[in-house]
């Protein structure tokens, strides 16, 4: 039974013509975004039990950390395990080719298909980039380093142009800027991912990039390499605060096993702009997934069963992101200010906050992976068979042209089962891991245990109640 006639006059019935609006769209071909499980099946879950018993493991690793000697902690954290040793020599070279797929992805932008499930730009940038290598950088230490688009290239610029390879004759970076470049940068790029009416369009995505890619490698032949990714470059700093969490560390080409976490307790204390940088990694995730609930949509009076599309809730959405940032960083901000009332603490309060900050990044990479997890299940599928054929002219380099995409994977009650399961226990583990490293951080600022864990229970309230706010944005209805 046809739901049109070859003039195009609908079927006469309502009933059967709204079955088949539906039907279609069920159909239709949609980006998969972070919560692409059945929020239904989710709901029927024992999501309560999951959000009490993850404050409970927060709390309950408070408690523990504050009986523990911190001699016991400290040993702990200094354990290391040689493996091997290598040096930079491929490292140009690996840039180089990484340059070069850059510069095909944005012609494909340009040149390829217009359907973002199609074109492999908005595919590698959103979900292979963003997504899945926050996650290899998180559990394999800073591959960047040797991946990024702009090291080849500015090393052959520095030789061709006769510029110092070691940075020391070129202008710097002033240090009163500190990290707000990549600040800047960081929230125009959460601004577009999550706000900009179609950051999917491959046209519009590949103006964005290859300008972006251009105005950061004339700066880094301004002011030189080493400033401009350390504190301008925001995707390199963003990959370096994240890779201090991975397990693997590397000094003077020696590589070595050590606990998660561990290169945190050895990091510096962050400026404030520093500081702001990463809660606004964790921030902007976090309203991501705000944004699409049922809740946030009704406070501005949005029919969440109506959602009227991203172009109209710029304003709102503008708002949102701004306002989550501020709340988080006020909150942040009080919780260590309490804790120095709290243990008498001497120490300057901006060096204080610099340091605990550091304890944000485990929870930031566990949001990231548990926001982004349906996506890059689903997604990733849609890149590599869109990276076989990158211009839409029915090339097939990889072998993956033709390959099914397995939606299922994240459809369905038995997926939601696995898939809450697992986003949650990403959660509740980087809570964990993140009171552990603020404990041993407070070490560093009080030789008295007891103060050490006095300064820290403002910050383990945090910690719990934000654990209840992440499982609750994975358990409740979103629109979208």
């Amino acid at each position: 039974m046809s739901g049109r006639t070859e003039g195009g006059a609908v079927e006469r019935r309502p009933s059967r013509l709204a079955f088949l609006a539906t039907a279609l769209a069920s159909f239709l071909p949609t980006p998969a975004l972070a919560h692409a499980s059945d929020r239904g099946h989710v709901l029927l879950l024992p999501t309560g039990f999951y959000i009490a018993g993850g404050a409970l493991a927060v709390a309950v690793s408070f408690l523990v950390l504050a009986l523990l000697p911190p001699t016991a902690l400290d040993r702990f954290w200094r354990r290391r395990l040689p493996m091997l040793t290598f040096g930079d020599a491929p490292r140009t070279l690996f840039s180089l080719i990484s340059f070069a797929g850059y510069i095909l992805l944005v012609a494909a932008g340009f040149l390829g298909s217009r359907d973002p499930l199609s074109n492999p730009l908005p595919l590698v940038i959103w979900t292979l980039l963003w997504a899945g290598f926050t996650l290899l950088q998180g559990v394999l230490g800073d591959l960047w380093s040797w991946l990024n688009p702009w090291y080849g290239p500015w090393r052959v610029a520095s030789r061709v142009l006769g510029l110092p390879a070691d940075d020391e004759k070129r202008s710097r970076l002033p240090n009163s800027l500190g990290y707000r470049p990549a600040f800047v940068l960081f929230f125009a790029f959460a601004w577009f991912e999550l706000i900009d009416p179609a950051p999917d369009d491959p046209a519009r995505l590949a103006f964005a990039a290859g300008m972006y890619w251009l105005v950061s490698f004339i700066a880094m032949l301004i002011v030189g390499y080493d400033d401009w990714s350390k504190r301008g470059e925001f995707l390199t700093v963003f990959f370096a605060m994240v890779a201090r969490f991975a397990p693997f560390e590397r000094r003077e080409g020696h590589l070595s096993l050590c606990w998660p976490g561990a290169k945190l307790l050895t990091a510096e204390p962050l400026p404030p702009s520093g500081t702001a940088f990463l809660l606004l990694a964790l921030s902007s995730v976090s309203f991501d997934g705000l944004s699409k609930t049922f809740f946030w949509l009704g406070l501005f009076g949005v029919n969440p069963l109506e959602y009227p599309g991203r172009t109209a809730l710029i304003g709102i959405g503008s708002f949102g992101l701004v306002l989550t940032f501020v709340l988080l960083a006020a909150v942040f901000a009080l919780a260590v200010f309490l804790g120095q009332r709290l243990a008498g603490d001497k120490h300057s309060f901006g060096e204080v906050v610099g340091l605990l900050v550091w304890s944000i990044v485990p929870i930031a990479l566990a949001y990231h992976i548990a926001h982004y997890l349906a996506a890059l299940l689903v997604d990733g599928q849609y890149a590599l068979v869109a990276l076989s054929d990158p211009f839409a002219l029915g090339w097939n380099l990889f072998g993956t042209a033709n390959m099914m995409v397995e939606a299922g994977v994240v459809a369905g009650a038995q997926s939601a089962w696995w898939l809450w399961n697992l986003q949650a226990g990403v959660i509740i583990a980087g809570h964990v891991l993140a009171v552990l490293v603020a404990h041993s951080l407070a070490w560093r600022l009080h030789r008295q245990p007891s103060r050490a864990a006095l300064s820290q229970l403002p910050l383990t309230l945090l910690m719990i109640a934000y654990t209840i706010f992440g499982l609750w944005l994975l358990a409740t209805p979103t629109a979208g």
